[in-house]
């Protein structure tokens, strides 16, 4: 149990760490890249705020979407496109050469990479039954054939009708104080 933790708290860490350093490395390829093109500086930080957080909150929202069985077709293709905006800011601002190139990438691609081990590694839970419903043993053996020996015949007994039972009526109120469970309780006052 504690080194499931410590690999879980070095896997976080991990975690952290490339994604403030691929998050660092975008963010300012698209700052300069739109304050390269004639932005003022504020706008510069918002546009990469916006291409940045938006790319981690698909990818969130994807997470959310998959346990709720819900689809992620567009939120997938939103990731990607904005995966890609950050991937060609990084690209556009370096060295043109396509070492320059590869560099440059590889904040995106690590991003884009961790995103998927995270998503692709929900834990899969067991529904737990309803509280309403008795659990079922679904496993079932097969019972040992036993051979008997078969039992004389008997002479048949005469049949006796069944005597008559009245039907009862259609609503039968159970006894003052009786609760049954799982039955809503109607409080009133009857005129």
């Amino acid at each position: 149990m504690i080194r499931h933790r410590a690999e879980s708290g070095v896997r976080v860490l991990i975690l952290l760490a490339i994604g403030t350093m691929a998050g660092a490395a975008a963010f300012t390829h698209v700052h300069d890249l739109t304050v390269a093109h004639g932005q003022p500086d504020w706008i510069g930080w918002a546009n990469a705020v916006a291409v940045e957080l938006m790319a981690i909150y698909l990818g969130l929202e994807i997470r959310a979407r998959r346990r709720a069985g819900r689809p992620v077709g567009l939120v997938g293709v939103l990731l990607v496109a904005f995966a890609l905006l950050s991937l060609a800011a990084q690209v556009a601002e370096a060295e043109p050469s396509v070492w320059g190139w590869i560099v440059a990438a590889v904040p995106s691609l690590a991003f884009l990479a961790l995103v998927k081990v995270v998503l692709s590694s929900a834990p899969a839970t067991v529904p737990a039954p309803e509280p309403d419903q008795p659990r079922i043993d679904w496993t079932y053996e097969v019972p040992e054939q036993v051979v008997t020996e078969p039992e004389p015949e008997r002479p048949a007994e005469p049949t006796v009708p069944a005597p008559a039972v009245r039907p009862a009526p259609s609503a039968v109120l159970p006894p003052l104080g009786v609760v049954q469970p799982n039955r809503p309780q109607v409080v009133g006052i009857i005129r």
